[in-house]
């Protein structure tokens, strides 16, 4: 007998909290119907491409380990279910690196069982295990090999011959390309969902507009995120939350988010910003556009609040009922729905007159920025562009919060500290090293998250980089217009102090200091390292 699914319990195989949240090796079936909607979501990615290819090099009596790592809810047991029966003859299994064979043994016990076992067999062994749990067998570990194995895996991404690492953090959700950022997995899965033909998720959709008792608001947040260019918009705001607040976006967690985005409490563009439990809209939340501050907004509101005409937006919103949203919005939910729409055509178009007001300046400055450190190639565009980068907005930034304390220190002075009333500068050459990043850029770079800046300060170099992120880019622009930091931006500061702490280490050994006392600069300079000349009493 066909099983009658409705649209929400079909789509509640993407909730966390649903039984196919984590694949295991089980032989009963929950449901047929969404045995087949969870066979129709899946999506093949570029790791289990790479671990098949691993996989099937294997011969049965080779002796080695492959260990499938990363984070909890990344896909790791979608992977290794997928394949145990098809390579169980061969190869021996451990899914899951949490997990022991008897009540009393630990995780880690569970492990040396397991390594043990390997070292009197004649089958290469699969392990499915966290980068945590990794860190916990390499402390605690009673095998050896493997404890050296995962401590130079995890110290410098080296390891034996005989073990393979594969990582999820080497495959990262998002890419930044020439055109600007992506990520192809949350894309095809948002397709995946709202595709048009031969999806089985829409079929359910159908007869759900045509029940006598519709889910409305379901319905219309289901329509509403068919639309390509409100897919991107979601895109770009996890992007945004993976940049800024260093949010990891794992397999589960983005089907959990996309349930809630459609099932959830409201219209969809309240579902995307109003806080909640979960752990993707609690950080989008932070980003809602209902807050930001613009003469268009504000004006849209105060009208809204007190039910002026515009026979504009009346036009537009009589033409959204065909997306489902009938009832009256609030003045903040229809701005959380132009900033969802703000690239797509529709009605008249009242929407869009706000895009500007959304405008996402600082994560294209980023993007900007991170392709000229990661892919530099030294044209003389480029060249041009990473100068006036560093002297326009880094250097300048340093200079600024390095002299915070010190404000009538002239270009190329740095301070140094203060003494009983009397502070002590120097006068510093600091400038990019295009050289150093050059010889760092690395085409089509898998890490979007942060990049290298290279300074030389005097005569010397930092040859390792100092890691440069977007909230690092945002203090340094907000610097450099007159910001002072505070404790609330300490965890980016940190990145200031330790360029500060460099320059202050060059400039102790500058052959020109300045003394200051009030209004009162005198400089001493070293000529020939014995004879000093003294100017300004």
């Amino acid at each position: 007998m066909q099983e009658m699914l409705t649209l929400r319990e079909v789509l509640s195989v993407l909730s966390k909290s649903s039984p196919y949240a984590v694949s295991t090796d089980r032989a009963e079936t929950l449901s047929l119907g969404l045995d087949e909607v969870k066979k129709y979501l899946y999506i093949k990615t570029d790791i289990e491409h790479d671990f098949y290819k691993e996989l099937s090099s294997l011969s049965s009596g080779e002796r080695k380990i492959i260990f499938l790592c990363g984070s909890s809810g990344d896909g790791k047991s979608e992977i290794l279910t997928k394949f145990c029966h098809e390579f169980s003859a061969r190869v021996d299994f451990h899914l899951d690196a949490t997990h022991s064979f008897k009540p009393n043994d630990t995780a880690i016990q569970t492990l040396d069982k397991v390594f043990q076992a390997f070292n009197q067999a004649n089958k290469p062994l699969v392990v499915g295990i966290n980068i945590g749990m990794l860190g916990n067998y390499a402390n605690e570990g009673g095998d050896q090999e493997v404890v050296d194995s995962i401590n130079s895996f995890l110290e410098n991404g080296m390891c034996p011959d005989n073990h393979t690492y594969i990582n999820f953090e080497d495959y990262p959700k998002f890419s930044l390309g020439d055109e600007g950022h992506s990520s192809l997995f949350a894309k095809q899965l948002l397709q995946r969902i709202t595709a048009k033909d031969n999806n089985i998720i829409r079929q359910y959709f159908d007869k759900e507009v045509l029940a006598t008792q519709t889910d409305q608001i379901l319905c219309s947040n289901y329509a509403l995120l068919s639309i390509n260019e409100v897919q991107d918009v979601v895109i770009d705001l996890l992007f945004k939350v993976r940049l800024i607040k260093d949010q990891f976006l794992t397999a589960r967690a983005l089907l959990d988010f996309i349930f809630h985005l459609i099932a959830g409490p409201s219209f969809l563009q309240n579902n995307l910003f109003d806080h909640c439990d979960n752990e993707l809209v609690s950080k989008i939340s932070e980003f809602d556009p209902a807050n930001l501050r613009s003469k268009l907004i504000d004006d849209f509101v105060l009208s809204r609040s007190l039910k002026l005409p515009d026979t504009n937006f009346e036009k537009f919103k009589s033409d959204i009922q065909e997306l489902g949203i009938i009832k009256e919005q609030t003045p903040q939910s229809y701005l959380r729905l132009f900033y969802l729409m703000r690239n797509s055509d529709f009605s008249n178009d009242y929407h869009k007159k706000f895009k500007d007001d959304f405008n996402e300046e600082l994560i294209n400055n980023y993007s900007t920025i991170w392709h000229l450190h990661s892919m530099y190639d030294a044209t003389s565009d480029k060249k041009i562009k990473i100068k006036a980068f560093y002297k326009d907005l880094a250097i300048a930034a340093i200079h600024k919060y390095n002299n915070r304390n010190a404000p009538n220190l002239n270009k190329g002075e740095f301070f140094i500290c203060e003494r009983n009333g009397y502070q002590l500068a120097a006068h510093i050459d600091l400038k990019v090293d295009i050289k150093s990043i050059e010889n760092f850029a690395e085409p089509h770079m898998k890490m979007v998250s942060q990049f290298n800046m290279f300074f030389k300060i005097g005569s010397e170099t930092e040859a390792k980089g100092i890691p440069a992120n977007i909230n690092l880019l945002n203090l340094m622009k907000r610097i450099v217009d007159g910001y002072r930091p505070n404790k609330h931006d300490k965890n980016t500061v940190v990145i200031l102090d330790e360029i500060v702490e460099m320059i202050t280490n060059v400039a102790c050994q500058s052959n020109t200091l300045y003394i200051m006392n009030k209004n009162q600069k005198i400089q001493i300079t070293n000529v020939d390292n014995e004879d000093y000349e003294v100017s300004g009493l």
